[in-house]
C-alpha cells in the first residue's frame, strides 16, 4: 500500500477517525473540574474558527479533495488549514475536560500524524490545480499555526452565512453533544 492510497483513505475517513478519537478520549478520560474553563474556552475558540472558515470555503464536506477557487482570505489568510486548527482546539479542549494530560498529549500526537497525511494530500491537489498562485499562497501563509504577522487586507473577503450553516451544522451538533458529554465527565456524572 503506497502513501497516496493511505492519504486518500484517511481523507475519506476523516470524520470517522475524528469520531473514534473523540470516543477514545471520552473513554480514557478521568474527569475532574480543574480544567473546565480552559477546556470550554478552547472548544468555543475552535468552533468559532470553524464557523469563520465554513462561511468562506465551499464544498469541503466531500469524500474527494476539491476546490473551485483558491481561498486566501479570512482565516485562510492567517493559516492554510483553519478547519483543522479549529478541530485541534476543540479536541484539546475536550481533552482538558476529560481531565487527563496524557490524553491531551495523545490528541496532539494524533493530530500531527493526521495532518501529516491529509494536509499534504490536499496540498498536492491545490498545487496541481492552482499552480503558481497556490505556491505563492503556501510560501506566505503558515500551514496550521499563525506565527507570522496578520495582514488586515488578507482578512477581507466574502463570507456567506447560508454556506456556513449548510456545511457546518453537522460539526456544530457533534461539538455541542461532545462538549456536553465531556462536561458531564468533568463534573463526575459518569
Amino acid at each position: 500500500m503506497n502513501l497516496r492510497t493511505i492519504q486518500d483513505w484517511t481523507f475519506r475517513m476523516r470524520g470517522g477517525i475524528w469520531t473514534g478519537l473523540v470516543l477514545l478520549i471520552l473513554f480514557l478520560g478521568k474527569g475532574g473540574e480543574g480544567w473546565i474553563l480552559p477546556g470550554l474556552l478552547l472548544v468555543f475558540l475552535g468552533q468559532g474558527i470553524r464557523f469563520w472558515a465554513a462561511g468562506i470555503i465551499e464544498g469541503y464536506r466531500s469524500e474527494k479533495v476539491n476546490a473551485k477557487t483558491l481561498v486566501t482570505w479570512g482565516p485562510y489568510g492567517i493559516v492554510r488549514n483553519p478547519l483543522y486548527l479549529g478541530n485541534g482546539l476543540i479536541g484539546l479542549g475536550w481533552s482538558l475536560l476529560a481531565g487527563s494530560v496524557a490524553v491531551a498529549f495523545f490528541l496532539v500526537s494524533f493530530l500531527f500524524l493526521y495532518c501529516l497525511l491529509i494536509i499534504p494530500y490536499e496540498e498536492g491537489f491545490l498545487e496541481e490545480n492552482f499552480g503558481r498562485d497556490y505556491l505563492e499562497y503556501k510560501a506566505s501563509t503558515p500551514r496550521l499555526f499563525p506565527f507570522r504577522g496578520i495582514r488586515r487586507k488578507r482578512l477581507q473577503g466574502p463570507f456567506v452565512v447560508s454556506r456556513l450553516w449548510k456545511s457546518e451544522r453537522h460539526s456544530l451538533y457533534v461539538t455541542v453533544l461532545g462538549t456536553i458529554l465531556f462536561l458531564l465527565k468533568a463534573l463526575g456524572v459518569f
